[in-house]
């Protein structure tokens, strides 16, 4: 007589994908999710917060941190930023630690290393945008990096196209612990609407802006409702840090503004399931980026 099937423990865990600026951490996440959560740009320093991005199958549930970009940092936020990035490493079961293959290996991704030499964490290296190298470039690269650092797993990908993204979700699921599922199975992000929405509005301002205006961007919703006719009501003011930025976001005749609009609501209608109204003030913030309280305001805390 046939034994029945000992049936799998349910695991859970989380994972931080950490990474230098612009290497693509938000689109691996947007992918493995399945849907945007996280905003992209081809600006580094894109993520300021770490994005909770859910991932649920039927016997496993993963919570993925995108962490911002380390880098060298020039403003409180930036500090803020860093610190965010590393402290992630010590909470996690699991990091990515992504790279860009197709830059190869950099200071910015020696200095990474020797943060992830300080923690006990499993380490995959996570070798994304592949289908821009030749490949028996793969091999070397592995080699360099691997001499650097004892990687758990390595993983070649391509976020943007979906390849093997398959494999390293299977791949991950041997280190993740026996644990309760944390969150619903429809649930893909712990962010609040409001939170994901200033996103949306950020990510368009950032495609269609340039130089030095796009870092001094912060967007804050100050009104979210729905009205009795089921249209969603969003009042939400962009902080920039000087006058002549001011200028440049609302554009001529108001052209650059009305278009962020236009662009960021077809995306929150999407999320939301609703026709949205979207309304769009633009203020300056002088220095907000170096202000404590300011920082504090737009959710930007290290505890």
């Amino acid at each position: 007589m046939n034994q029945p099937s000992k049936k799998e423990p349910f695991r859970s865990g989380f994972v931080a994908i950490i990474g230098r600026p612009n290497v693509g951490k938000s689109t691996l996440i947007n992918e493995m999710i399945g849907q945007k959560i996280a905003i992209m740009s081809d600006k580094p320093q894109t993520t300021r917060n770490k994005i909770h991005g859910v991932y649920t199958a039927d016997n496993y549930q993963i919570v993925f941190l995108d962490t911002p970009g380390i880098h060298k940092p020039q403003h409180k936020l930036g500090d803020f930023m860093n610190k965010s990035a590393v402290g992630t490493l010590g909470e996690v079961d699991a990091a990515f630690f992504l790279i860009d293959a197709a830059e190869g290996l950099g200071g910015g991704d020696r200095f990474i290393i020797e943060q992830l030499k300080k923690v006990k964490t499993p380490v995959f290296l996570v070798m994304n945008k592949i289908d821009k190298i030749q490949p028996e470039a793969l091999l070397p690269l592995i080699t360099e990096y691997k001499d650097l650092h004892d990687f758990a797993e390595i993983v070649p990908i391509s976020a943007l196209q979906g390849n093997n993204i398959s494999t390293l979700l299977q791949t991950l699921t041997k280190y993740l612990p026996e644990g309760p599922q944390y969150y619903p199975a429809d649930q893909v992000t712990d962010h609040p609407e409001q939170f994901v929405v200033a996103e949306l509005i950020r990510e368009k301002i950032l495609h269609m802006t340039r130089e030095e205006v796009p870092h001094s961007i912060a967007v804050a919703i100050e009104d979210m409702k729905v009205q009795e006719n089921g249209v969603v009501h969003i009042g939400a003011v962009i902080f920039v840090e000087r006058d002549s930025q001011k200028g440049i976001v609302i554009g001529k005749q108001g052209a650059v503004l009305k278009e962020v609009g236009k662009q960021a609501r077809k995306d929150i209608e999407l999320l939301l399931g609703s026709r949205t109204f979207l309304e769009l003030w633009v203020k300056v913030k002088k220095d907000w980026r170096n202000q404590d309280r300011m920082l504090k305001d737009l959710g930007f805390r290290n505890d």
